[in-house]
């Protein structure tokens, strides 16, 4: 029996081929944060889809975001059996409402605890994780 490399586990990753939000990954190859915006009626739309949450127009534009936002609302894991965030434990996931107006759900990255180190309405902005095939917007609070 050969050998067998062990594996290091990865982050789960979307399905690449969604229609509505396969645009917004495709950006992330190039380290752009992107959002929609109605043609008709301007409302901010994320996460990506066919059709306007307010006016249900099926007339959306791609923005670029700047990647710097507010912590709306976090949560801390604790636990968790998948084998990447395993080894991530304890981790923050957050509502991170970008400056031009979508919210967003992340990661809160680089410190050191989050029972300690994150507050609502904290600064953050983007920090990109590079993956193979995509890079996944990650946050860093800023000061």
């Amino acid at each position: 029996m050969a050998d067998q490399k062990a594996r290091t586990p990865r982050r789960t990753t979307p399905k690449l081929t969604e229609l509505d939000t396969k645009d917004f990954w495709q950006a992330t190859k190039d380290k752009i944060l992107s959002y929609q915006q109605c043609d008709d009626c301007n409302t901010v739309v994320f996460y990506p889809r066919s059709h306007c949450t307010g006016c249900t127009s099926g007339t959306l534009s791609w923005k670029t975001a700047s990647g710097k936002g507010t912590i709306y609302s976090y949560s801390i894991v604790r636990q968790s059996y998948h084998p990447f965030y395993k080894q991530k434990v304890p981790y923050a996931v957050a509502w991170i409402d970008l400056d031009e107006g979508p919210r967003l759900m992340s990661n809160i990255v680089g410190i050191d605890d989050p029972s300690k180190d994150i507050k609502i309405g904290q600064k953050v902005e983007v920090e990109w994780e590079e993956g193979e095939k995509i890079n996944f917007p990650l946050f860093k609070i800023v000061s």
